[in-house]
């Protein structure tokens, strides 16, 4: 079968993560580790997806500083195609995450404004039109303003378009967008946000968005189910426990692109699924923004993850586990 191509449009910038050393204790000096990488949420995703087997292009923006040297060379060594306009007066994106000592995350803190001021102009060059056509699918997360994914959806052209939310405050950018998405990946806060409500029931969350247009739909809650809704089914998925959590950043971003990737292969969303929930369990057990994806591990951790288990129509899934 032939490879997957895709073509990711959104965050690729500097990834800072300090870790709590002991018990985290607010508004004081706390001890522990801080570490950087490359990240961001389509270029974590993407670089994933190339580990499943698709030949990937990428279109982000950076400035011309030593953090955008550090995300080209990072692009450059996953072999995938860079297309991304550089901004020399301006600084690189960064995202920082504090951690607590279990890996999972206090807050985070995004310097993200080139975003803001350069994606819409990328969406007009002719360049985006070209990329989209020479590829199956674009990928791209929230991190674009809502001018720029406005822009992107139409310029698929009937492509499918995979989105990774990426953040309560940005999904809401996907407002009258729902109806040309593939899927949409999402966690609990990111849904409630985008559904418009707050106190509902995950179940009542995933039904305003079918009304809105969205037909297929992935739910994350960390250690909890995965739910799934692909028209008018509903699924959920219990991930095995991670051997060892070291840091919880980066997984939702691995389960996008690896589900990403399987879909595009043919496999139905339930299937493809567990595929992404495999290598989100990696991405947890790893120090790195994406895992080593070798098939002997992959496959080892894929026999563990269970068959989608059907929901019931009216189910309460608010607090499922």
């Amino acid at each position: 079968m032939k490879s997957p191509t895709l073509l990711a449009v959104g965050g690729a910038h500097v990834d800072r993560r300090g870790q709590v050393s002991g018990v985290h204790v607010p508004g004081a000096s706390n001890p522990g580790t801080m570490r950087e990488d490359i990240g961001g949420g389509v270029f974590n995703a993407l670089r994933n997806a190339v580990r499943r087997g698709a030949g990937a292009s990428l279109m982000s923006v950076r400035g011309g500083d030593a953090a955008g040297e550090m995300v080209a060379r990072a692009i450059a060594e996953e072999g995938i195609a860079d297309l991304s306009a550089v901004f020399l007066d301006r600084t690189t994106p960064s995202y920082t995450a504090i951690l607590d000592r279990d890996g999972d995350v206090i807050t985070g803190f995004a310097d993200m404004m080139l975003y803001e001021l350069a994606f819409p102009r990328q969406m007009r060059r002719s360049k985006m039109r070209e990329a989209i056509a020479g590829v199956d699918a674009v990928l791209c997360d929230c991190n674009l303003p809502a001018e720029a994914l406005r822009a992107l959806v139409g310029l698929a052209s009937g492509k499918p378009v995979f989105v990774i939310a990426v953040s309560p405050a940005k999904v809401v950018r996907l407002n009258g967008l729902l109806p040309g998405l593939a899927c949409l990946f999402m966690n609990r806060r990111e849904i409630r946000a985008l559904a418009e409500a707050d106190d509902a029931d995950i179940a009542a969350a995933i039904e305003a968005l079918r009304r809105r247009g969205l037909s297929r739909g992935v739910v994350t809650a960390g250690e909890s189910s995965v739910v799934g809704f692909d028209g008018d089914e509903l699924f959920s998925i219990t991930p095995p426990p991670a051997r060892k959590v070291v840091d919880v950043t980066g997984a939702g971003d691995a389960l996008a692109g690896a589900t990403t990737v399987a879909m595009l292969r043919g496999l139905p969303l339930r299937a493809a699924l567990r595929e992404g929930v495999a290598v989100a369990v990696l991405a947890v057990e790893s120090d790195k923004s994406v895992p080593d994806l070798s098939p002997k591990e992959f496959a080892a951790v894929l026999s563990l993850v269970p068959e989608a288990r059907e929901l019931h129509e009216g189910a309460k899934i608010g607090d499922i586990s």
